[in-house]
């Protein structure tokens, strides 16, 4: 069966759509709007790293918007805790691609919390239909005088026929020093997948916990209702398998995602749990690093580097499951 003898327009089965938002802070911001044929929907940011800003599976959402909503990346500011006054979340930001997580100094260079590849806009992008997939392609240059200079191409396949796709990231160093490299998906669930009937499956064999708070409540696989004055609480994973399936399902809703990914490629994994009214999230993030701040990496000698002409793959799979 040849479905294009049905259709006057390949948009009655599937589509990619640029648009411009307008009002507020997210005026002039360029969003691409792709659709498979079934039903799953994602919104990538032209404006901010080509990050996912929007998921949803036949108009359910899966994804977690803060307050903020879409904020044009020229209200960044790179100031210590500052990247919270334009965070989206949404599925998908990239921390990176020196930096992540607490503001700190480090050898003495200031760094914002989680870098700033994720408030660059893309240098340029193309996308194409091949072999039942939708392949869009951008490079984000995280490059300066007198600074590093990495190129990050990025790669997301999103499968016509099935709800899955895959996210392929290329960082190069074009420059001449070794610089430090830390790059974290940070990927966030959100109402109506998140609630307290979630179903979570981070297969571990050894867990830290970031704080206090996270040590005090131990039962990281437990999502609670939305909680007046919940204080956020992080957990970290490690696997002993090197190919990792972290599962979230929510049995409400029968949906749910499967995040499979390679452990050697990305050895860490934080798993963010806040429960709080309104700032209701969980985030499942593979990682190069943990969420401390480079100094932290560096003193505990785990800071990853990339050198001149050196590259570096990650690749992640997400299955939409219904």
């Amino acid at each position: 069966m040849n479905e294009l003898n049905y259709v006057g327009n390949e948009a009655q089965l599937y589509s990619v759509e640029e648009v411009t938002l307008h009002n507020n802070k997210r005026e002039g911001t360029r969003i691409l709007i792709v659709k498979n044929k079934c039903g799953l929907e994602m919104r990538i940011n032209l404006d901010r790293c080509f990050d996912i800003c929007y998921l949803s599976l036949k108009g359910t959402n899966l994804c977690y918007i803060t307050p903020n909503g879409v904020v044009n990346s020229k209200y960044y500011d790179d100031k210590g805790a500052g990247f919270l006054k334009s965070f989206t979340a949404g599925f998908l930001t990239t921390c990176g691609l020196t930096q992540v997580g607490s503001p700190n100094n480090d050898n003495g260079e200031e760094l914002p919390l989680h870098g700033t590849i994720s408030n660059t806009p893309v240098d340029r992008y193309c996308y194409d239909v091949l072999d039942n997939e939708i392949i869009l392609k951008a490079i984000i240059l995280d490059e300066g005088i007198f600074s590093h200079k990495l190129r990050l191409t990025r790669t997301i396949k999103v499968s016509l026929n099935e709800n899955y796709f895959s996210i392929h990231d290329l960082i190069e160093n074009r420059g001449d020093q070794k610089v430090p490299f830390e790059i974290l998906y940070h990927m966030n669930l959100g109402y109506p997948l998140l609630d307290e009937n979630l179903v979570l499956n981070i297969p571990s064999t050894k867990i830290e916990f970031r704080n206090e708070e996270a040590e005090k409540y131990r039962n990281y696989l437990e999502i609670e209702k939305p909680t007046n004055n919940f204080v956020e609480r992080c957990y970290y994973h490690y696997f002993k398998d090197s190919d990792v399936k972290v599962t979230a399902y929510n049995p409400k809703i029968k949906k749910g995602i499967n995040i499979i990914y390679s452990n050697q490629e990305l050895p860490y994994f934080v798993e963010w749990k806040m429960n709080g009214v309104r700032d209701y999230v969980l985030g499942l993030e593979p990682g190069n690093c943990l969420p401390d701040g480079r100094n932290v990496m560096r003193a505990k000698n785990t800071l990853d580097f990339i050198k001149p002409n050196e590259k570096k793959e990650f690749n992640i799979k997400i299955e939409i499951l219904e």
